[in-house]
């Protein structure tokens, strides 16, 4: 009689199994091992969560399928981040998928950690038709107000993607374009292009801001991105604003009184 696999071996062959009709599990049913039960309970459990992922990454394609019926292929999702940060640009990102996009745990970048954004980061680019970054710098923000600030950073990013779009999947905005746009409210949890652009403009704005940080130490960019910490707060109070630093936003409008 062979000799049974140790655990361990079998610990390797289990997590490398990718469907619950694997002969693995049919094979070792019966083994009494009390570890090899579990480990059998272990993959049945990623799976059937792996399952449920791609089932909603699936739905998140809803929007683009929809496009697709009716004729648009080269699709563009577009999102914005850093609306709220007291310094430092806002950026947008607009990003066209390819029909075949996988990485399945792109979703809105807010639920995801810096960890599994930056993990992301590059292997979506890697799957890009076209991609490209819009900005509007704070100067900008404080003569237009940030709301119109961040459509002049959207269209940015459309008008400069090397592939032009046929459709704009937006993130609860319009802007001033001939291209047909669909606004949706929470986007970049609902289309995995919107979603795709949130993390590739968060990851590009986060690494920006870690360049500030150098060019103007003392208000720890580097951790806060911009936003109103205690340390950013107690920066501003030790050195005044810099030249980052959006003017018309309290309590940074406070040291212009």
């Amino acid at each position: 009689m062979s000799k049974s696999p140790a655990i361990r071996e079998l610990k390797a062959l289990f997590s490398q199994v990718t469907d619950e009709k694997d002969p693995l599990f049919t094979e070792y049913a019966d083994d009494p091992r009390a570890g090899v039960q579990q480990l059998m309970t272990t993959a049945r459990h990623r799976l059937t969560k792996l399952a449920s992922e791609k089932r909603a990454f699936e739905q998140r394609f809803f929007y683009e399928r929809q496009c697709r019926k009716q004729g648009h292929h080269l699709i563009a999702g577009i999102d914005e981040v850093g609306r709220g940060p007291l310094a430092g640009p806002v950026v947008s990102c607009a990003i066209i998928l390819p029909d075949d996009f996988d990485v399945i745990e792109v979703n809105d970048s807010k639920q995801l950690s810096d960890h599994q954004r930056e993990i992301l980061y590059p292997q979506i680019l890697d799957q890009t038709i076209a991609v490209s970054i819009g900005m509007a710098s704070a100067q900008q923000i404080d003569q237009l107000n940030i709301y119109q600030a961040t459509r002049v950073a959207m269209l940015e990013a459309v008008n400069q993607l090397r592939t032009q779009p046929d459709q704009l999947l937006i993130d609860a905005m319009q802007i001033d374009s001939s291209i047909p746009q669909l606004k949706l409210i929470h986007g970049d949890a609902k289309s995995v292009s919107i979603g795709a652009a949130s993390i590739i403009a968060k990851v590009f704005r986060d690494h920006l801001m870690q360049s500030y940080d150098v060019l103007y130490p003392g208000y720890e960019f580097a951790h806060n991105a911009g936003y109103g910490t205690k340390a950013h707060l107690q920066g501003l109070a030790d050195l005044g604003p810099s030249k980052i630093h959006r003017r018309t936003f309290a309590p940074v409008s406070n040291y212009f009184k």
